[in-house]
């Protein structure tokens, strides 16, 4: 399940019998406490958690629950690095925590098979993460400046994916946003759009992609039913209906969204 998705922070829940793992944690510590309690999990069955990428929205309160609960921390390199060096997480990261991870190498965790791989945005480094579970693939990418052939190898290798959709090119244009922040965001290195993530949906799926989650919408340059709509109209004119060929779900910004079995 998703406790949060967007610049307001990102947090992600994952489980299974034998364990869970977080996937980033870029919400407050007590707002993690309480969609915990709420949703009646246990921080016990935590066995680690995995960060996508340094900014605080992905990593302000990783140190605390790190630290709080006795978690490792995996991350590549260069994004422990990040950490270390990002004035806005709460907390480092304490050394004996520090779990280094390499792209597109497996690694086990709480029974979860997982392989970290690239992904361009302008950060220390980005990854998105291929989790296997039995016969099942879970795949997250966020912050994704473009969709590379690995951006699309790995939505063809998954059952379940989790993709950014951020803005809308309109909105963006036409809103408060200074020209240089526009630009940066519209990068190679900066954020997908509601259109491009429809048309690396439209190209990329196929019939074992069952489930769809848009994740990190901007506040200031979107919409969830926009995000929705668009996605939804674009791939319907390549014959592909959401609700039945796929199911498209919109991951809130500041209120958990889920849980769902897979």
């Amino acid at each position: 399940m998703a406790f949060g998705s967007g610049s307001c922070g990102n947090c992600y829940y994952l489980g299974n019998d034998e364990g869970a793992i977080l996937i980033d944690a870029g919400i407050g510590i007590r707002r993690l406490k309480r969609h915990m309690k709420e949703y009646g999990l246990s921080f016990a069955n935590i066995k680690g958690i995995i960060v996508t990428h340094d900014h605080a929205d992905h990593v302000k309160a990783a140190g605390y629950v790190s630290q709080e609960y006795c978690l490792p921390v995996y991350a590549t390199e260069l994004v422990h690095k990040g950490m270390r060096g990002n004035y806005r997480a709460t907390k480092l990261i304490d050394a004996d925590k520090v779990r280094t991870v390499e792209k597109d190498c497996e690694f086990e965790l709480a029974g979860f098979h997982i392989t970290p791989f690239p992904i361009p945005h302008d950060s220390a480094e980005n990854v998105g993460y291929c989790i296997r579970y039995g016969e099942e693939t879970f795949t997250i990418m966020t912050d994704v400046g473009m969709a590379t052939d690995t951006v699309k190898e790995y939505i063809l290798r998954s059952n379940y994916l989790v993709l950014e959709a951020n803005y809308d090119e309109e909105m963006l244009r036409n809103g408060k946003y200074p020209k240089m922040l526009q630009d940066r965001i519209m990068s190679g290195t900066g954020h997908l759009s509601n259109h491009q993530a429809a048309q690396v949906l439209a190209e990329c799926l196929h019939p074992e992609l069952k489930y769809v989650w848009l994740c990190h919408l901007s506040e200031e340059n979107n919409h969830p039913e926009l995000a929705r709509k668009t996605i939804e109209m674009y791939l319907r004119s390549f014959g592909i209906i959401a609700g039945k060929d796929f199911q498209l779900e919109v991951l809130r910004r500041l209120i958990p969204t889920g849980p769902w079995q897979l």
